[in-house]
């Protein structure tokens, strides 16, 4: 309720907290592979917008000089320019997520540079106006535009950097014309003659007026719009890193589901943990004899096997609209119908199974190319009710499927060592496979009904099953 509430209040006061309890928690520097990428796509995509921008901005600016002071005196501004266009090239090439000083140093060179041409007179022109008289040229709007730029691609706290810098050089270059700049008194008396001492109005025309009220009034108005720039730029930072978020979690639910389960659960608004009973295909895979083989190699030997192996078995699980539930050493836990239930689950599980057969063959006879020994892989599939939700304590969650049907699947993956066969499918996985696709029977062909019905480690109730006839 107090959270709420905070949240709800849209005093000053407030808003400042809240937008400096943000930019506290706010990495500087951060690690995760996803918001770096997605930091730096961003950055590197804004930098390369302004400084384009730049460039044509500062194009367009020389050819207008160029018409404006048709004399060799428009080189001293070319020169400026072209100090400018190189300035934003450098930035661009020095372009990194993070705190950079050597970016930081481009960027004030930006803005010495730019009031440099505002605030020293052109030393080419013959005449000797006060040195004041720069202002009257208000060039002060320009700083807005290379604001602007500076949103597109750095930070909030560059954003204010850059609006603080600039109030702050343009006060003190104040103070220097204040103090060094050249006045014309004798101008400045005649002028007092002509407006009958209207100093209102002298305030206006005099030439060597700095005019300290409206420096003040353009350096505060300036700081107020770089605040709210950098408001807005730490907001849309603020979306980039949630989308980076969402990137992240789709990747790792991509490691889980197929990408059409990814989309859905994606597109989902009530919990994916919520309680709920349904039907589901069960399929445990394991290597046989791997505690065996593990013993007579590397470390290393044994975790490019479990790689490779699992590889094989995530493409054509997902291939076939599975999900993977979980990793259990040389062994793995597949489910069909999670975390909705489908149509085609139990021919799916089917069909998966003799993918995984077939490139299992595949496998093996490159293996044994390369002089490695055979990999035997056991299957075991069951089809029935299950209960889908999550397990575990308020720190950590997992998404679970429970039930006598994940069970009885692995058992009977166990059970194919006693019966010396590939693969143990359970009668109700054929039948429900049977009544979601008449075409499956050649795939059922594949499997021998064995009318006896097993008796399974843990179970009272005797189980109907087919083995694969392919030894």
């Amino acid at each position: 309720m107090v959270e709420t509430t905070a949240q709800n209040d849209l005093t000053p006061p407030a808003l400042l907290s809240g937008f400096r309890l943000r930019a506290r928690n706010e990495p500087a520097n951060p690690t995760d592979a996803y918001l770096m990428q997605a930091l730096a796509e961003n950055k590197h995509a804004g930098l390369t917008l302004a400084v384009r921008a730049r460039w044509i901005a500062l194009a367009i600016t020389a050819l207008l000089l160029v018409m404006n002071i048709p004399s060799w005196d428009v080189l001293y501004y070319q020169c400026i320019l072209a100090a400018l266009a190189l300035i934003g090239w450098l930035q661009l090439r020095a372009g990194k997520v993070g705190r950079s000083r050597w970016e930081l140093t481009l960027i004030f060179a930006d803005i010495v540079v730019l009031m440099f041409g505002m605030l020293v007179p052109n030393p080419f022109f013959d005449v000797d106006w006060p040195t004041a008289a720069q202002y009257t040229f208000d060039n002060f709007k320009y700083f807005y535009i290379f604001l602007a730029a500076v949103t597109l691609g750095y930070s909030w706290r560059t954003v204010f950097a850059y609006g603080t810098w600039t109030a702050v050089l343009w006060l003190v270059g104040m103070v220097f014309i204040l103090i060094f700049g050249i006045t014309d008194p004798a101008l400045t008396e005649r002028l007092s003659l002509a407006v009958n001492g209207d100093m209102r109005l002298l305030e206006l025309i005099d030439p060597s007026n700095v005019r300290v009220r409206a420096r003040i009034e353009e350096t505060v108005v300036f700081l107020i719009v770089g605040v709210i720039m950098a408001i807005n730029s730490f907001r849309a930072n603020q979306l980039l890193l949630r989308q980076a978020s969402t990137t992240r979690e789709r990747a790792n639910l991509a490691r889980h589901f197929p990408p059409n389960i990814v989309d859905q659960l994606a597109e989902r608004d009530q919990p994916l943990g919520e309680i709920r009973a349904q039907n589901v295909t069960i399929l445990f895979a394991d290597i046989v004899g791997f505690t065996r083989m593990a013993e007579n190699e590397t470390p290393d030997t044994v975790i490019t096997l479990l790689r490779a192996f699992h590889r094989l078995i995530e493409e054509a699980v997902f291939e076939h609209g599975g999900t993977l539930d979980k990793y259990l050493g040389d062994g793995v836990m597949v489910t069909f119908g999670t975390p909705q239930a489908g149509p085609f689950d139990a021919g799916n599980a089917l069909r998966c199974t003799e993918t995984l057969l077939h490139r299992m063959n595949t496998w093996n006879q490159q293996r044994q190319n390369d002089g490695l020994s055979e990999i035997k892989l056991s299957l075991g599939l069951h089809y029935g009710p299950v209960i889908l939700g999550d397990i575990g304590s308020e720190r950590r969650l997992e998404f679970a499927t429970l039930g006598d049907t994940v069970n009885v699947a692995s058992r009977l993956e166990e059970l194919t060592r006693t019966l010396g066969t590939k693969c143990v499918i359970s009668d109700q996985l054929v039948v429900a496979a049977r009544q979601e696709y008449a075409g499956i029977e050649p795939l059922v062909d594949q499997y021998q009904k064995l009318e006896q019905p097993r008796i399974l480690r843990g179970r009272n109730a005797g189980i109907v099953i087919w083995v694969r006839k392919d030894t």
